[in-house]
This record gives structure tokens, C-alpha cells and sequence, in this order.
């Protein structure tokens, strides 16, 4: 099993740049093309878990998904939490990248120092 696995696309640039950097390193990395093998909704329950946040603090908000869906009208609480969670699993352009997984803790690496935070 790898060290790292990464929520990979990549036709974005901050996830080439995280694939880039754990090559660099030498690092054991998956790349996981979550947009053609789109995580369900338990995977995502899982990852949130690890990077400490909800769902909607990973949404793209920009998508054209997330903008047909409302999502900026959706409520934010633990009431709308699995409904978040099956839009992502159902929508998986709206998830941020790249979302990078190491053993229990998860970042979304996409401003320098991730891997700090992630190794740390």
C-alpha cells in the first residue's frame, strides 16, 4: 500500500504540483483520477474526518454543478451533512484538490506547507 494517495486531476495545476512534489521526494504516492472513480459518499465521510472539516468547506462553489445545485443557499450544519456529502459523491468536479491521505490525516494541498501539515 502506498504512503500517500492523492484526489488527483490532472488538468489542474496545484494538483500536478503536489504529485510533482511527493515525486520529488521519492515518495510512495496513488494517484486516485477521483473524477473518474469518484469517491462515495463513505470515502468522503472518511476523508472529512481526517482533514477536520465538513463538507462544504471542500465544495468548488464555482462549479457549474454547485452553482445548478444552490449550494450557496444550502444550509451548513450537521442537519445537511450527509445531503452535502451525497452532492460531492454524486458531483465529484466540486471537490477541491488535490486532497492528499496519509494514514489518518488528510490536507488539501493546495497552498504551500501542506506537507508539513500532513507529515507534521
Amino acid at each position: 500500500m502506498s504512503e500517500y494517495t492523492v484526489w488527483h486531476n490532472p488538468s489542474c495545476s496545484k494538483s500536478r504540483a503536489a504529485r510533482d512534489e511527493l515525486a520529488e521526494l521519492g515518495a510512495d504516492a496513488t494517484l486516485r483520477l477521483y473524477r473518474k472513480e469518484p469517491p462515495s459518499a463513505d470515502e468522503i465521510t472518511d476523508v472529512l474526518a481526517k482533514l477536520g472539516l465538513e463538507p462544504w468547506d471542500i465544495t468548488r462553489m464555482n462549479e457549474p454543478a454547485a452553482v445548478e445545485l444552490g449550494l450557496a443557499d444550502w444550509t451548513r450544519d450537521a442537519s445537511t451533512r450527509d445531503t452535502w456529502t451525497k452532492a460531492l459523491a454524486d458531483n465529484p468536479t466540486m471537490i477541491q484538490r488535490p486532497i492528499v491521505i496519509k494514514g489518518d490525516r488528510a490536507v488539501v494541498a493546495r497552498e504551500p506547507g501542506w506537507r508539513v501539515r500532513l507529515d507534521g
